[in-house]
């Protein structure tokens, strides 16, 4: 492990700027395909563009104000004190792969990575962690050489949890390699991995070709590929029939009851409240002058669809 800069009077600005001469913990479980909200192609273009995109949530916002709580709880539920290490550090034979991680315990050579979670969320750390989580720990003890990571999450008003994440020498040499390739035959040979089918890997697309051109193409060599398309919505229409039908012999046996238990499921149809809506086609008519004043054009769309 080397210390390649010191991070305690660096701006935000100056940490992400660097953090695209490298591989980083956070990167790994998009990098490995396990990250439902980041893809590989989301990598490639963060480490290959000469700008900086912060990318900044609420979620993530909250995470960050909360390290610290999550650090104290740690401590109390455990009795362990932990440090910070203001560094970004990197791998000794791998300089690119790199770890700015949140503590380092006192005592253990052991690291302590602080999350949060949402309530929507409990299931995932009932008995374990995400895996985009278990993957990022282990870039970080590849790149330390840590025996152990201490993961602690706050649920936000239900629990607070502690998982440990034990060093796997075969897990990391698997990392290892999966981010030396990303990293030489994509990001230094500048040339952007597949797409892998996620929303995430979509909306990166979407982001590249905001705006469309009249412009039409012959892509004949994608013929296979739009027949499995094709085939693939057919079968999904096929089963959202099926899927609907059982839905409502469902509903039909259950008649006026708001709960019913069905191998081993709990199924539940109750009565709600209906929301308030604007009827806007009304308002326009009656009153365009308030319309106009509090209505607001949506962003720009490119709609993908397919005729036949």
């Amino acid at each position: 492990m080397k210390i390649i800069a010191n991070t305690l009077n660096m701006s935000r600005e100056e940490w992400l700027m660097l953090r695209k001469n490298g591989i980083g913990g956070s990167d790994a479980g998009a990098i490995c395909g396990l990250n439902k909200y980041r893809s590989p192609i989301d990598v490639y273009l963060d480490k290959t563009s000469t700008t900086i995109e912060d990318k900044d949530s609420e979620a993530m916002r909250v995470g960050r104000d909360l390290e610290d709580y999550v650090a104290k709880r740690f401590t109390e539920e455990t009795g362990k004190k932990v440090h910070r290490r203001n560094a970004i550090m990197a791998h000794d034979e791998h300089d690119f792969m790199l770890a700015n991680v949140d503590r380092m315990v006192v005592g253990e050579n052991a690291l302590l990575e602080c999350k949060t979670a949402n309530a929507y969320m409990a299931d995932v750390w009932k008995d374990g962690c995400p895996e985009s989580y278990e993957i990022q720990c282990h870039h970080y003890m590849a790149v330390t050489g840590a025996e152990k990571v201490y993961l602690a999450c706050l649920i936000m008003g239900i629990d607070f949890v502690i998982r440990e994440i034990e060093r796997d020498e075969d897990i990391i040499r698997n990392l290892i390699r999966i981010e030396e390739q990303f990293w030489t035959n994509n990001v230094l040979a500048h040339r952007m991995p597949p797409p892998d089918g996620s929303d995430a890997a979509t909306d990166a697309i979407r982001n590249m070709y905001l705006a469309s051109k009249p412009k039409a193409l012959e892509l004949d060599h994608l013929s296979g590929r739009m027949l499995r398309y094709a085939d693939i919505e057919t079968l999904i229409g096929t089963l959202s029939t099926e899927k609907e039908l059982i839905k409502q012999e469902i509903m039909l046996t259950m008649g006026e009851a708001d709960t019913a238990f069905i191998g081993g499921c709990k199924v539940t149809w109750k009565t709600q409240k209906g929301r308030v809506t604007i009827d806007s086609k009304r308002l326009k008519a009656d009153l365009p002058e308030i319309y106009a004043a509090y209505s607001k054009e949506s962003a720009p769309s490119r709609p993908f669809k397919v005729f036949r």
